[in-house]
């Protein structure tokens, strides 16, 4: 038997460069930015009439005369395909809820404070500049949310610079703040609600629950259902079916069918029967080999849980297909409105203030008020630097601030001056945070010892 791995061509210059691009935590968020600016590009230049008009197509779904479904390509994006980013979404907190940084509530009360006080502050500076115009305040809720992926991708950029836990942290309260951005969307911004669409979706996704619970573990049973038996349901309620694919994600099973220790035996045992089995003279295998390895296979599938199962596949689809093209659907900004009509009203100022001031008062604010309370500690190698960096870094409002725009304001103009605060506001708070991470002063002492 061969013990290496045989290294092709194809292998070497095109697959493994490949799985290296897409493994890169980093390239994410670069692919995002570029999908970002190439659509600002192409909404004002000579091909803008026929780029956004792209997005006005219509796809219909029916049968005969009998049509389901139909919307255009940019509103099959916004409830269909970023759907797939809530799924993943959902997938992250209930792991993290499960067995991560939000399972104990020692571990969690730190960040639920911050992450419910950084929501609030920018929504409470919004309201502020905006409480006042009628049709300004709905967008209350933009600037609530940062984007995890592209503070993610800042964090790792900055190398060891910046200690793991304070990424971890970041993560905790990130994901709060997801949760409540979720919340938001489907309490807030729901249209008119049709009840018995609505009490469908939520009778499949209680079938769902009920697949969980007697031992379900196809992810083929959940897409299906999750899609055909949830996600339709809820699109067609007016609830947005972005809050449905969080749901079903809460469904998929977080267990194993098999213990670590029992895996390992079976794996042993497994890798004893094919040493034993007798090889072919050629490069195929016996029979028997194939009958052994297809078990392993199968005991490696027992092993894993459904949700990680899922995560992980979903992961490269997310960064690299499903968010770009979100980008390119809604970052197209036509810059042709004046000054004078950018400050019209206050959503510019609310949005950049609500991100930049709102988020930095409510992260770095509330977190060293308690600290000098005595009340919560940082975690271990974490400064106040750190924690200064990240709240500035937190910013960042790109992806679900966006989304939020899309549903708060029917309005172009106010479209256009919510995009164009949340763009500003996250530069001004990337390069920022990224400054002051990235320079280590030589009299910082040691890190607040953790709880």
């Amino acid at each position: 038997m061969q013990h290496q791995l045989q290294q092709t061509t194809v292998d070497k210059y095109i697959i493994n460069p490949l799985k290296s691009f897409i493994s890169n935590s980093v390239m994410g968020g670069v692919v995002l930015l570029g999908a970002a600016i190439i659509a600002m590009i192409l909404a004002n230049s000579p091909w803008s009439e026929s780029f956004l008009g792209f997005w006005k197509n219509r796809i219909s779904i029916g049968f005969n005369d009998t049509v389901f479904l139909d919307y255009d390509l940019h509103h099959w994006i916004n409830d269909g395909l970023i759907s797939i980013f809530f799924f993943v979404l959902g997938l992250e907190l209930k792991r993290e809820m499960v067995d991560g940084q939000l399972s104990g509530f020692r571990n969690a009360v730190l960040p639920i404070i911050v992450g419910i006080s950084g929501m609030i502050f920018p929504a409470f500076i919004f309201f502020l500049f905006n409480g006042s115009d009628t049709q300004a305040i709905n967008g209350w809720g933009i600037p609530m949310a940062c984007d995890i992926a592209f503070v993610l991708g800042i964090l790792y950029l900055l190398g060891d610079r910046v200690p793991v836990s304070v990424k971890i942290f970041f993560t905790a309260f990130g994901i709060v703040d997801d949760i409540g951005a979720v919340l938001v969307i489907a309490l807030v911004y729901t249209n008119e609600i049709s009840m018995w669409s609505l009490g469908l979706g939520l009778l499949f996704f209680l079938l769902l629950i009920l697949a969980n619970k007697i031992g379900v573990r196809s992810t083929l049973f959940y897409g299906i259902v999750g899609i055909i038996g949830v996600w339709i349901p809820f699109l067609l309620s007016g609830v947005h079916a972005t809050i449905a694919a969080v749901l079903v994600a809460f469904t998929i099973p977080a267990t194993t069918k098999i213990s670590e220790k029992g895996f390992l035996s079976k794996i042993k045992s497994y890798s004893g029967e094919l040493d034993k089995t007798e090889s072919l003279s050629g490069v195929t295998l016996t029979k028997g080999q194939l009958n052994i390895i297809k078990k392993m296979k199968s005991m490696t599938k027992h092993a894993t849980p459904p949700l990680q199962r899922l995560e992980h596949s979903l992961h490269p689809v997310v960064s690299f297909i499903v968010m770009p093209i979100f980008a390119l659907a809604n970052a197209g900004v036509v810059f042709d409105i004046d000054f004078a009509d950018l400050f019209s009203n206050n959503i510019f100022l609310g949005i950049v203030t609500g991100l930049i001031v709102g988020k930095f008062l409510g992260i770095f604010g509330i977190t060293f008020l308690l600290l000098k309370l005595k009340l919560v500690k940082l975690p271990k190698k974490m400064t106040v630097r750190h924690l200064l960096g990240i709240s500035i870094l937190s910013g960042i409002g790109f992806t679900m601030c966006l989304f939020i725009t899309t549903l708060a304001y029917d309005n172009p103009q106010h479209v256009t001056q919510a995009k164009i605060a949340i763009f500003a506001a996250s530069i001004i708070a990337g390069i920022s945070g990224y400054v002051l991470l990235n320079r280590k002063p030589k009299n910082e002492t040691g890190s607040i010892s953790a709880s």
